[in-house]
């Protein structure tokens, strides 16, 4: 299969998207969102700031500790020895932004960017995560209180690992992921319903959205999380910008009742994204197995 069949949603062109996103959803788990409201020049600068950060020195960015499990410094592990990450949990805390800026001794012009970036971001996976509520015939807004954490992730490829994983097999935890990926370096790679590796090669100015297992216990299983890979493809450095929607800070995720039926049972017990996260980590089920543990009938 091409590159060419991920769908792509036009964020200018609703109503007449809706369907189309909802069979993304459900068919692929992933899309691609063009004509959105993140200009280009914020996406170039955002990404100019992240690599100077993800270059600092290694005591440096061990500053970057966890809120939660999983979203501070994440050095190369022998599981992932080719990646690194930093992160910040709760972008729409502008308290929680000027403390991830301070660990890593930001310059008040990247202090800036990575505000206006968190802010615009944040209500881009507002937008997304109303529609598609919309689309299964739920109004409101339904994940204002949800907080979004940001990932950003560097890839140290060399001419000896080309062929290598970058990153393994996984599913996000998460409802839905916005990620800014690396306009010239590709490497991503979603797998279909067949099974088969499909490349998301470069595209500048769009955006990827991938739906998590969150997502799937919100729906009732009707949306798909989608598993997906880095793969080294060619001796680069490639950088790349995960944005996630989480689940409510304490409420537990289930399906709205409108998604339960005779036809539609309840197919997971409520749980926290917290305690699904800390689910994953312990039992190192990483690619969507762990929801098999959640469900009603285990």
């Amino acid at each position: 299969m091409a590159a060419g069949d991920i769908p792509s949603i036009d964020m200018q062109d609703f109503p007449r998207q809706f369907r189309r996103l909802r069979e993304a959803c459900e068919e692929w788990g992933c899309f691609r969102v063009v004509n959105h409201s993140i200009p280009p020049s914020l996406l170039s600068e955002m990404k100019s700031v992240v690599g100077s950060l993800l270059d600092l020195p290694l005591e440096v960015k061990r500053r970057n500790t966890d809120v939660i499990a999983g979203s501070g410094y994440m050095a190369p592990s022998k599981v992932n020895p080719l990646y690194e990450a930093l992160g910040l949990y709760d972008m729409a805390s502008h308290q929680a932004v000027d403390a991830f800026c301070s660990q890593l001794d930001a310059s008040p012009h990247q202090r800036e960017t990575i505000k206006i970036y968190a802010k615009a971001v944040q209500e881009l996976a507002m937008d997304i995560g109303n529609k598609l509520a919309e689309t299964m015939g739920l109004g409101g807004d339904l994940f204002k209180e949800w907080p979004c954490q940001f990932r950003i992730n560097k890839y140290n490829f060399t001419p000896e690992t080309v062929g290598s994983p970058g990153v393994q097999i996984h599913t996000d935890s998460s409802f839905l992921t916005i990620l800014q990926d690396d306009e010239n370096v590709g490497g991503l790679e979603v797998m279909d319903k067949s099974g088969a590796f499909v490349a998301v090669d470069p595209m500048p100015g769009t955006l990827l959205v991938n739906l998590g297992d969150i997502a799937t216990v919100w729906s009732n299983g009707r949306l798909c999380n989608v598993k997906h890979r880095v793969q080294c493809k060619e001796a680069a450095v490639r950088l790349s910008i995960a944005s996630f929607l989480l689940g409510p800070k304490d409420a537990a995720v289930e399906a709205p009742p409108e998604l339960v039926d005779s036809e539609h049972p309840r197919l997971f017990v409520p749980v926290t994204y917290e305690d699904y996260r800390k689910l994953r980590l312990s039992t190192k089920l990483q690619a969507g197995e762990a929801l098999a543990l959640v469900r009603v009938d285990s």
